[in-house]
């Protein structure tokens, strides 16, 4: 274990909040105002993660907290206070408040959770990025919003509804993620050429996809508090970027909001949109790699078994 003195973790606790709070501060007042933000409310709105959770830093597993303000931690669900023996093995007085994060009885209760993130992180990593999809999954949702309304209702459609319409219908749409695809309009279900389930889910997510990659922060904080806070962190603002892109290469016109369009209706717009999923898959690929890396040294010898 890694022993950390006051000195040493609580100013990173007070960094990860300072972080977190650039973006939780501005949705906790839109939401109290009752206004909608359609790139940035996102992240709080569809992931089950509350920004009080967002904002609360971990150490992760394997490291021990000491000092005063660390024993109130031992409260805090999957932790807890050292053994006698581990206490001496570090060589700790017994009022140095040390506590850490409770493996075994996080695993017990989360093991099924962390076994499928790895197969599905493992298994994305695994295959080829499939790039210049175009974003079609958001104009899909819109499609013929005429007779299903429009997904976002306070949103105006870039091209209007005939437009958006005729761009779906003019364009090869093959959606590999399962939460995008089951927003489809009914109408466009058909069209896509492949029907992702939540049991092909860990045999077709693959790294050029935007909403897989968003979804990295979804299984960092699957896997909190025994991963570190600051690598949950960087895949939440990987996401929030990431989403910008999604909404900006979407059918709705998000001027007001001060978003110009990625034009996938365009040749120059689809080549725009190529070369920015092309290096998030990249920057993603990596944070795959590290959240991996996690899950194995939680679970020592974890081989999971995905279909590639």
């Amino acid at each position: 274990m890694t022993v950390l003195a006051p000195d040493e973790w609580e100013p990173r606790a007070l960094a990860h909040a300072e972080r977190a709070r650039a973006y939780t501060e501005p949705y906790l007042r839109r939401r109290a105002q009752q206004r909608k933000h359609p790139v940035e409310d996102f992240l709080f709105t569809y992931y089950t993660q509350k920004p009080a959770q967002l904002l609360r830093w971990h150490p992760g597993a394997h490291t021990v907290l000491t000092g005063p303000a660390a024993v109130e931690r031992a409260g805090w669900k999957f932790y807890r206070t050292l053994t006698v023996e581990e206490r001496q093995q570090l060589e700790l007085n017994d009022d140095d408040g040390a506590v850490t994060v409770d493996l075994a009885a996080f695993l017990d209760a989360r093991r099924e959770a962390v076994n499928f993130a790895g197969i599905i992180l493992s298994g994305t990593a695994a295959r080829p990025a499939q790039l210049g999809c175009f974003g079609l999954h958001e104009w899909a949702m819109a499609y013929k919003s005429e007779d299903n309304s429009i997904r976002h209702e306070y949103l105006d459609l870039r091209l209007g509804s005939t437009g958006t319409d005729a761009v779906v219908e003019a364009n090869r749409i093959r959606c590999t993620h399962f939460d995008a695809f089951r927003f489809y309009a009914p109408q466009a279900v058909s069209l896509n050429e492949l029907q992702p389930t939540r049991t092909t889910q860990r045999t077709l997510e693959q790294p050029g996809c935007l909403h897989a990659n968003m979804d990295l922060y979804k299984w960092a904080y699957k896997l909190v508090p025994a991963l570190p806070s600051e690598l949950v962190m960087d895949c939440f603002e990987l996401a929030w970027r990431i989403r910008i892109m999604d909404m900006k290469a979407s059918p709705y016109d998000l001027a007001e909001w001060g978003y110009s369009p990625i034009a996938i209706e365009t040749a120059a717009g689809r080549a725009d949109y190529v070369r920015a999923q092309r290096e998030f898959s990249a920057e993603s690929q990596l944070k795959r790699a590290q959240l991996s890396e996690y899950i194995n040294q939680l679970q020592p010898g974890f081989q999971p078994g995905v279909g590639r």
